[in-house]
């Protein structure tokens, strides 16, 4: 069955921890449906959007001190983490978290608590989980310390679509993984997509998420440097040679031909 998606709207979005402001007003929207990828070197401010989306910053001892969240035209400002998941949307954590002394199937379990529905919907839940990943299924017993890394991804984004949610929030799914296995991930995220779920993907490979995702947004030093199409992004001088690693001699000595054909992409103001 596929999912019901809803839009998120970030406005103005500033976030600090004590003193240390970590966001400063971003604005980030992801529709209905899609994927939106969000870039950014150590330190950007990613992984702190996410937290201030899924209600979690207190847990890192941070704080939003000016913006609003709105999930579906909901605002999630004052919603506990729990409140969150309940409305439909779900963070799966950089680092993967899985819980490692409980074996997989209990693992499967804790991610739906608090899920919406009934019985019915969680155990047709736990059969997507189980199709889209065999491999939780065989190791059902196992526990979850035990796995590889990359089976542990698997298990924590299993463990998170058994919430049944409109909006997945990735934090670094391909962290650590071995290429064949990031892949994997990638082309699964593709099609847990398909079925309907949105998703803001947290990202440093930025080749693959400009791949997975239909539009983008840069951040830097907790600001947002750049937004717009995902393949504008890709073909973007800055970013090519920023996070793809990608040096264009001819186009960085052909500038002003460069700025006429290529497509604009949106600056935030200062």
């Amino acid at each position: 069955m596929a999912a019901v998606s809803a839009s998120l709207e970030v406005r103005a979005l500033s976030v600090g921890y004590g003193p240390v402001r970590a966001l400063r007003a971003i604005s980030v929207e992801v529709p209905a449906g899609a994927v939106v990828a969000v870039l950014g070197g150590n330190g950007a401010g990613k992984s702190t959007l996410l937290r201030a989306i899924s209600r979690t910053l207190p847990f890192h001892r941070g704080a939003v001190s000016a913006g609003t969240v709105a999930f579906d035209g909901r605002p999630l400002d004052g919603m506990s983490p729990a409140q969150v998941v309940a409305a439909g949307v779900v963070q799966v954590p950089e680092g993967r978290q899985v819980f490692a002394r409980m074996s997989v199937a209990d693992n499967l379990r804790a991610g739906a608590l608090g899920a919406r529905g009934g019985r019915k919907e969680g155990a047709a839940a736990l059969a997507r989980v189980h199709e889209l990943f065999p491999v939780l299924a065989d190791r059902a017993r196992q526990r979850a310390g035990l796995l590889s890394g990359g089976e542990q991804q698997m298990l924590a984004l299993g463990r998170a679509l058994m919430a049944r949610p409109k909006l997945l929030l990735l934090d670094e799914p391909s962290l650590g993984l071995a290429p064949m296995m990031a892949a994997r991930i990638a082309a699964t995220i593709t099609e847990i997509n398909s079925r309907g779920t949105s998703v803001l993907l947290v990202e440093q490979n930025a080749a693959l998420a400009l791949r997975l995702a239909s539009s983008a947004y840069v951040l830097d030093v907790g600001e947002v440097a750049l937004s717009g199409p995902a393949d504008v992004l890709a073909a973007s001088d800055e970013v090519r040679r920023r996070y793809l690693g990608v040096v264009d001699e001819t186009a960085a000595a052909d500038v002003p031909r460069a700025r006429t054909e290529a497509p604009a992409l949106s600056r935030w103001p200062a």
